[in-house]
């Protein structure tokens, strides 16, 4: 079992911790070229991997581990955060998504590295303490979310149902339709929703563009 680091927005964590993101989905780099074929059915029994053919090269068959893990493996959640102390003196983490703040264990250990993150972005000509941290540069002993890998696999972007994308902690486009629309709304409510969120993401065009992606099924870890 391996443990790696992901990064998440703000609207993503909340939808992580509420119980309705269980899917995540990541641009395959590099992609394959056009003519390449992806062994998709093989990803189940290949723990974590895709079968990349080339017929360009002799059809020569490269497997492709997925750079976020396998099924059991652990990903921990960067998010944006802050060292903060209370007023009753007890040093914490304060989480931006959801606003919730979390102390720290009570040794030297986690006392020196909460220092370090208070001090993250430090002026020495002027001291400051307390500043907002990065998702990427949030250490892991800060993060509260551990997502357990429960299932892999590739495919297009745009081939995402609408079950998938409710699964990626989308809300409804429709919050309110006449009776006669309903069926439709029910249907076409949360694909779009992803898009958006996609190319929020990852820039102008890049739905357009329906790379290959990692599909990343978890599932989140009692705390």
């Amino acid at each position: 079992m391996k443990e790696r680091p992901i990064l998440f927005k703000a609207e993503m964590v909340r939808a992580i911790l509420d119980g309705s993101k269980t899917q995540t989905r990541r641009v395959m780099k590099p992609q394959p070229d056009d003519d390449a074929i992806i062994a998709v059915g093989e990803i189940g029994t290949s723990r974590g991997a895709a079968f990349v053919r080339y017929p360009m090269e002799g059809s020569i068959t490269r497997r492709v581990p997925c750079p976020y893990g396998q099924p059991g493996d652990r990903l921990w959640v960067r998010e944006t955060c802050r060292a903060e102390e209370l007023e009753d003196g007890n040093d914490g983490v304060r989480y931006l998504a959801d606003n919730a703040w979390r102390v720290i264990e009570d040794t030297p250990d986690a006392a020196m590295s909460w220092v370090a993150l208070n001090f993250y972005g430090a002026d020495h000509r002027k001291v400051s303490r307390g500043n907002v941290v990065p998702s990427i540069h949030m250490p892991r002993w800060a993060s509260r979310i551990t997502l357990e890998i429960v299932g892999v696999r590739v495919e297009r972007l745009q081939e995402i149902s609408e079950e998938d994308a409710r699964a990626e902690g989308c809300q409804s486009d429709i919050e309110h339709s006449h009776e006669v629309y309903e069926g439709f709304a029910k249907q076409f409510q949360y694909r779009p929703a992803y898009e958006r969120l996609w190319e929020s993401i990852n820039g102008k065009g890049s739905w357009d563009a329906n790379p290959l992606v990692w599909v990343v099924e978890f599932r989140m870890e009692a705390a």
